[in-house]
């Protein structure tokens, strides 16, 4: 066995940094779409020609050719709109070339494995820890090419990567590449017009504290009357004064209506963004702001009660509650959600399920603790090879989805959420949990047991039942055996369970039969018998 990592220490996660509501644009007329329609178009070729020059500047990019793009863009639309477009396009290249260090670290670990199990014999097994070598030599083979396929690739991408070189196209690349195959995608060439449009189009506006109603550009006044500040060369399309023009849809936000409503009359910063959803053929408005930073909870503060420990599953979240001192209390329960069908639905499967777990926490005023999960180098091929299976159930665990949203959903309950260290949870809960909580009318299941892990985690204490005895002869001389207890807990001095086989060379076998009797034990007031003090056979750890 290899040596175990050393867990990192848990942390309270940070509230989020800022809050995004989305509402319909109902009632437009055909004018109303006819004027979106041409300013989205206009600036969205704006935007395309400063992310070209942005990407062609590379690395050798700096503040005066920023200022050069913006008076460029300024004088066909205005300066803020110019401000907006080169923002979105610097936040766009940051993205792509962070995509772009993602994809060199996904290579590196291809080829990093390839070349363990390609110096390995044919058909060794592997273990736990590390996969063996192929199992034939045809499968040798096919894998070496593709060793010098992915070195290639990581050459060119690392290249790009030293040159500031990034490749991102607005709209989307896999929008893109399915106009080559509209059949599979059951779309006609119009249709797939219409969303590649849609998606090129640019409505964006960066909102301004201090100006009226937060924002110049699109401006929503608190009765939810939408305006729009026209681009220049588009001046003519105005219905009001100053070159704006005013929509007949009204908007109302149902979704923290009275946060947005208090920064609109203070004048106080609000971004906007306006799109249109091709397939259902409707528009909407999406408000966002920032939120200040809030002072973070102390852990010993969020952890004295207890929490409860959730473990992150591919159809379910297993939870349960654990006291102050570690231990389980009351019944494990389980949140389940349906990852199938379109993205909507996955989304708010999800949802669900945390609104339940979140309600669940928020009548016991417990924290929640979570496993700090990322899986972007797990379910590569090149580590697991043929187990499609396990592969496709990691890839189809929505992990970013459920962080973000849990997040932000436990910051409105005011729940403190805890993350901890994954390592080793559902190998470390399965082996020491399972079966002591496990009874004739309870089966525990090994993601029982992990929440149960990762909530001890989070408390501080180790995951297994208890520590290593105190060298002094085996007794009490240096403290409790037990961690979890305090003294006068009922229990704490429970028998281990009897485990066959001697504990040292000295005994021989079948010896050790009163090993969980406190009678046994070497103590004061108690009979001594010299035998085999039996313990936990299991790796000491933590």
């Amino acid at each position: 066995m290899g040596a175990l990592r050393e867990p990192a220490a848990p942390f309270v996660v940070p509230d989020p940094s800022g809050v995004a509501v989305r509402t319909r644009l109902k009632g437009l007329t055909a004018e109303d779409e006819k004027v979106l329609r041409r300013v989205g178009d206009h600036l969205g070729v704006l935007a395309c020609r400063d992310l070209k020059a942005r990407c062609s500047a590379g690395l050798d990019h700096d503040s005066d050719q920023w200022a050069e793009r913006k008076r460029v863009l300024t004088v066909e639309s205005s300066s803020r709109w110019a401000g907006s477009v080169t923002k979105a396009t610097h936040e766009q290249w940051a993205l792509a070339r962070r995509g772009r260090l993602a994809h060199i670290h996904s290579l590196q670990a291809g080829v990093r494995m390839i070349r363990h199990r390609l110096s390995l014999p044919v058909g060794e097994k592997g273990s736990k820890q590390a996969p063996g070598g192929y199992r034939s030599r045809r499968e040798w083979f096919a894998k070496s090419r593709r060793l010098h396929v992915l070195e290639d690739r990581l050459r060119a991408a690392q290249a790009d990567w030293q040159a500031g070189v990034v490749r991102v196209v607005r709209g989307g690349k896999r929008l893109l590449n399915t106009r080559h195959h509209l059949q599979t995608a059951k779309l006609t060439p119009g249709q797939w017009r219409l969303r590649w449009e849609a998606k090129r189009r640019f409505l964006h506006a960066d909102g301004e504290s201090g100006k009226r109603y937060g924002n110049e550009t699109v401006r929503v006044t608190p009765d939810g009357e939408v305006s729009l500040k026209l681009p220049a060369p588009l001046a003519y399309l105005a219905n009001a004064p100053h070159g704006r023009y005013v929509f007949t849809a009204k908007v109302t936000f149902a979704h923290r209506g009275e946060q947005w409503a208090d920064r609109v009359a203070a004048h106080r910063a609000v971004a906007y963004r306006i799109h249109e959803d091709v397939q259902r053929g409707r528009w909407y408005l999406t408000a966002s702001w920032t939120i200040p930073p809030t002072r973070t909870v102390p852990l010993d503060a969020v952890r004295a009660n207890g929490l409860v420990g959730v473990d992150t599953n591919a159809d379910h979240l297993a939870a349960w509650r654990l006291d102050r001192h570690g231990n389980p209390a009351g019944q494990p329960r389980r949140f389940g959600y349906d990852l199938t069908g379109t993205a909507s639905h996955r989304d708010a499967q999800v949802r669900h399920a945390l609104i339940r777990l979140l309600h669940w926490a928020q009548r016991l005023g417990l924290a929640i603790a979570v496993e700090d999960l990322d899986f972007t180098a797990e379910k590569t091929r090149e580590k697991h090879g043929g187990r499609k299976r396990f592969r496709k159930l990691i890839s189809g665990m929505p992990v970013a989805r459920l962080r973000a949203r849990l997040v932000s959903m436990a910051a409105e309950l005011g729940i403190p959420v805890i993350a901890v260290d994954p390592a080793y949870t559902s190998r470390w809960g399965a082996q020491h949990w399972q079966k002591p909580l496990s009874s004739t009318t309870r089966k525990t299941t090994r993601h029982d047991a992990a929440a149960v892990a990762i909530g001890r985690r989070a408390l501080g204490h180790p995951i297994r039942r208890r520590t290593a005895p105190p060298p002094t002869h085996q007794s009490d001389g240096c403290g409790h055996r037990t961690v979890q207890a305090e003294p006068g807990t009922p229990g704490r001095e429970g028998a281990r369970p009897h485990i066959p086989g001697p504990r040292t060379r000295s005994v021989h076998p079948g010896r050790g039969a009163k090993a969980g009797d406190q009678c046994a034990q070497h103590r004061s007031e108690h009979t001594a018998e010299h035998e085999s003090w039996q313990q936990d056979s299991l790796p000491l750890s933590l």
